[in-house]
């Protein structure tokens, strides 16, 4: 579960005073509820800051015993996750899917069991679940589009760092991406490099694109973590990277310092959603019936709001 010791030191003590506070919360002898969350990965700096929100939103939920896993960026083991935490009776379970399609069967067979499924931003194929929450990453890929559109007065080569190819975040930005980029046909697409929302990917992905000789105008890149990345690797190219045009999503510091430093354009806030969840989960454990469908707004920061508008973490 804890494959970084750096991050064991950081959130197994608060897990642990936490779930001994949550026991304790219990009411009239009652035993706490068990709620899990299946994470994809705690390598990605964006999924370990909301696994540390969720531990934060549950401690202050009286009664509720909060469990977490790590799958480090691997499908199988998520899957493996999923199953433990069927078997020990888990009372909500919490998924952020990193392959929408071979999460579905295992997710399906929770729910049909009876558990409730919350989906946290990343959907599955099929209708096997309780709940989705999170951003509209649709709505994010064509706004997306069309600010590059517009920054580049509809002329111009766009590179795409798409996230996770298998995780539904990741197919709905580059889907309704690539679709409002057809309303402007001046705007040419020049590749889809897949990054995984990850630094080190980013940067061997946009070094490729450039040691192909093809140049870009513009980077759209699934998460802020892959627009630093993409950075780094023009900079390492004799590449200012305030010359292209370079959007990302989830509006972190580092996304805000270097759109106030004229390094990247704009940043689309993807919040982490976790209070969301944890209202979600409160009433799934209450009785009370939930959306089928939870939508946490998001909005586009560009320089001029950055100093105004605090980041997701």
């Amino acid at each position: 579960m804890f494959p970084n010791h750096k991050i064991r030191a950081w959130l197994f003590p608060a897990l642990l005073l936490w779930c001994l506070a949550a026991a304790g919360g219990a009411q009239g002898g009652e035993r706490p509820r068990l709620v899990a969350f299946a994470q994809d990965t705690l390598a990605n700096d964006y999924r370990l800051a909301q696994v540390r929100a969720l531990v934060e939103a549950f401690n202050r939920q009286p009664g509720v015993n909060f469990v977490f896993s790590d799958a480090q960026g691997e499908t199988a083991r998520q899957v493996a996750d999923v199953e433990d935490f069927v078997a020990r009776g888990v009372d909500v379970l919490i998924v952020s899917p990193r392959d929408s399609r071979a999460l579905a069967p295992v997710l399906a067979k929770a729910y049909r069991q009876g558990i409730p499924v919350v989906l946290l931003m990343r959907r599955v194929e099929g209708d096997a679940y309780t709940t989705w929450v999170g951003p509209d990453d649709g709505q994010i890929g064509a706004a997306a589009a069309a600010f590059i559109a517009a920054e580049l007065q509809g002329r111009g080569t766009v590179l795409v760092l798409q996230g996770i190819p298998g995780a539904s975040t990741s197919q709905m930005r580059t889907a309704a991406f690539v679709e409002a980029l057809r309303r402007h046909p001046g705007l040419r697409l020049h590749s889809i490099r897949p990054a995984n929302y990850l630094r080190a990917d980013a940067v061997k992905a946009v070094e490729e694109a450039l040691e192909e000789g093809r140049p870009f105008d513009a980077i759209y890149a699934q998460s802020d973590s892959m627009a630093s990345g993409a950075r780094l690797a023009l900079r390492k190219h004799g590449i200012d990277p305030g010359r292209l045009v370079i959007v990302g999503i989830d509006y972190i510091r580092e996304a805000r310092q270097a759109i106030a430093d004229g390094e990247q354009r704009a940043s689309f806030t993807y919040p982490l959603s976790t209070e969301a969840t944890a209202r979600v989960v409160r009433d799934i454990l209450a009785g009370r019936p939930v959306p089928r469908r939870v939508v946490v707004p998001s909005q586009l920061v560009t320089r001029q709001g950055s100093a105004r508008q605090e980041p997701v973490f």
